[in-house]
């Protein structure tokens, strides 16, 4: 089961007290204070991890509580400070506090950490409470509680590549046929639950992470759908690939569509470099390909966009050209390697 957002309640160990107590050697006059000081309380950290791709287990358990520092001990002993307790999340997590909505931190490589509530202090004993007045205080400081929050938890997955387009674009079939990944595949909208990976081979030692994510419909961004749910997951990308049916009429309408949530929607997507797949070509004859494609590539150049690519994942027809398309995108998104020139039979790119 794929989770992707959890809110959970983290609370930090509370200070152990500070100790009274005198000397009581034999032999030694007056004595004195000797009270220790109580241990710090443990903290709070979530660490990113590359043992889980899920937020599931925070389904099942919501609060977490780090161990309490120990109380001081006689002859000037302090008490044992609290473990620590870390939380490990899929890496690309993001840890904001409920409430306010502030974002605590952003946890994308394995092994980073982020302290979401600090332990309490420990008190003093009566030790650190002497002074020439009062040589034997016969009082102490009480632990310091710690800090306690609600946070939320999202996980916006990783990839370089991200898929958008409507419900029946192909994105899951088109996946399926350039990687290894199995995504459910069928013949009607929404087959697209959960947002799926996949590691494609672009050719030359060169290869990148795409997402899939469920289809948008016009208002997705107004949380019509599963698009508002997980455009999230595609925001870590370096680049977009629009997906859009052939057989839908208007490529141009479609494409404006799906920008158009993307600009409702934000958050640096709308900047991102793209390109657009005109899929299930098979189903349509030449002169109505023809038609769609010059329509996108108008739209494309209108719009910023890279060349327009026509495939069909089905019958493996223009896929060689598809990959070509996504390493230079990739490439000129920042991606390991450098651009290669295009080579006789793949798409061109337009100046800028």
């Amino acid at each position: 089961m794929f989770v992707d957002v959890a809110e959970i309640q983290v609370e930090a160990g509370r200070g152990g007290n500070g100790c009274v107590s005198t000397r009581r050697e034999k032999y030694v006059p007056k004595g004195g204070p000797d009270g220790g000081n109580g241990g710090r309380g443990g903290s709070v950290w979530i660490v990113a991890s590359s043992g889980s791709s899920t937020l599931l287990d925070f389904r099942y358990q919501r609060r977490y509580r780090a161990a309490d520092g120990r109380p001081g001990s006689g002859q000037c002993r302090t008490g044992a400070g609290g473990g620590d307790l870390e939380i490990p999340v899929p890496c690309g997590t993001s840890v904001h506090e409920v409430g306010t909505d502030v974002l605590l931190g952003d946890l994308v490589q394995a092994g980073e950490r982020l302290c979401v509530a600090r332990g309490g202090r420990g008190g003093k004993g009566n030790y650190e409470f002497r002074t020439a007045r009062n040589q034997t205080p016969m009082h102490a400081q009480e632990g310091r509680p710690g800090e306690s929050r609600r946070i939320r938890l999202e996980l916006k997955l990783i990839a370089d590549l991200g898929l958008v387009g409507a419900p029946n674009a192909g994105k899951s079939t088109l996946l399926s046929a350039i990687s290894a990944a199995r995504p459910k595949v069928a013949d009607y909208p929404f087959t697209t639950l959960v947002p799926n990976l996949g590691i494609v081979d672009l050719g030359g030692w060169v290869s990148c992470t795409v997402a899939d994510i469920p289809g948008l419909i016009e208002g997705a961004s107004a949380g019509k759908g599963l698009g508002l749910e997980f455009l999230r997951h595609v925001e870590r990308t370096r680049a977009l690939l629009y997906l859009v049916d052939v057989q839908d009429g208007s490529p141009a309408r479609g494409l404006d569509m799906l920008r158009q949530e993307l600009v409702a929607y934000g958050h640096r997507l709308p900047d991102l470099n793209f390109a657009v797949a005109l899929t299930k070509i098979d189903l349509v004859d030449a002169d109505r390909l023809a038609t769609a494609r010059a329509e996108a590539e108008s739209w494309s150049a209108g719009h910023g966009g890279r060349s327009v690519v026509a495939i069909s994942a089905v019958a493996r027809t223009g896929l060689a050209d598809l990959r070509h398309l996504m390493r230079r995108l990739y490439q000129e998104s920042g991606g390991s390697g450098e651009p290669e020139p295009p080579t006789p039979g793949s798409p061109e790119l337009p100046p800028g």
